[in-house]
């Protein structure tokens, strides 16, 4: 479970090994048991979201935006791209 960053608590990760074939490039954010997943490409939206209100949501989707270069980059270096 690669950690790509962390902001305010927040903690921006992805699995290794999840998806066959490989789901697209993704960041997943946890804080406590709360979390969501976000795609980056081909453009950042929200995936999924468990027990998080629509004001964090929109806060880190504003992050992962800012940040989608920095997660591209960690997500190509880890698969290999």
């Amino acid at each position: 479970m690669p950690k790509v960053f962390e902001w305010n608590g927040y903690k921006f990760f992805f699995f290794s090994n999840e998806g066959d074939p490989r789901e697209p490039c993704h960041v997943h954010v946890r804080k406590g048991e709360r979390i969501a997943k976000f795609w980056v490409e081909p453009t950042v939206v929200l995936v999924s979201a468990y027990e998080m209100s629509s004001g964090e949501l929109k806060s880190l989707q504003k992050v992962v935006e800012e940040k989608q270069d920095l997660i591209r980059r960690a997500w190509n270096e880890h698969f290999r791209f």
